[in-house]
């Protein structure tokens, strides 16, 4: 089985450390995995994006033309990547920097205001990043919190250690995202 993923988003939203929490996530679970960053030539506020191959065999390509999932934070993630869902594909949607709209019929929508709840349930706008991977994991049933909190120890640096229970908290909030009122 292989399931190809991506993240987007503008520069400064963590999307590329979301896309490492994940690929390593899949590592831990023994998935073979690849992990393709994009970005822009700016540093904050230009499109940043990155691809997750997981298999359970080789990847056939790091480069997909289509996904089977994908995270988009901001209207111009949105804008640019439906397209590439494949049918029967799911898009999560950041409602707080996209509008919630459905433009195609054959694909499945999952609309939150991520940003909104990491600034009212966390006080902290940078952690939507990784509570749109809880998202990700529920709804996609491909990968659990444990392994991804695993992965969050993995990836976070040493200089970042403060910030794994705050991260914790972000992933068991985006987990939980179907129970909590907006």
């Amino acid at each position: 089985m292989e399931k190809d993923f991506i993240i987007a988003g503008f520069g400064g939203q963590g999307v590329l450390l979301a896309g490492e929490v994940l690929a390593n996530a899949f590592m831990i679970n023994d998935k073979n995995v690849t992990w393709y960053p994009s970005y822009g030539a700016e540093m904050r506020g230009g499109t940043v994006n990155c691809a997750v191959s997981m298999s359970d065999s080789e990847v056939s390509a790091v480069q997909k033309s289509f996904v089977d999932y994908a995270i988009v934070l901001n209207q111009a993630s949105f804008d640019k990547f439906i397209s590439m869902v494949k049918k029967g594909g799911t898009i999560i949607v950041n409602t707080s920097l996209a509008l919630e709209k459905k433009i195609r019929d054959d694909i499945n929508y999952v609309f939150y205001p991520i940003t909104k709840m990491a600034q009212d349930k966390l006080q902290n706008i940078k952690m939507a990043n990784i509570l749109s991977i809880g998202i990700l994991s529920k709804v996609s049933g491909l990968i659990s919190l444990e392994t991804l909190e695993s992965a969050l120890n993995n990836v976070i640096p040493p200089h970042r250690r403060n910030l794994i229970p705050k991260n914790l908290e972000a992933l068991k909030l985006g987990y939980a995202y179907d129970l909590l009122p907006v």
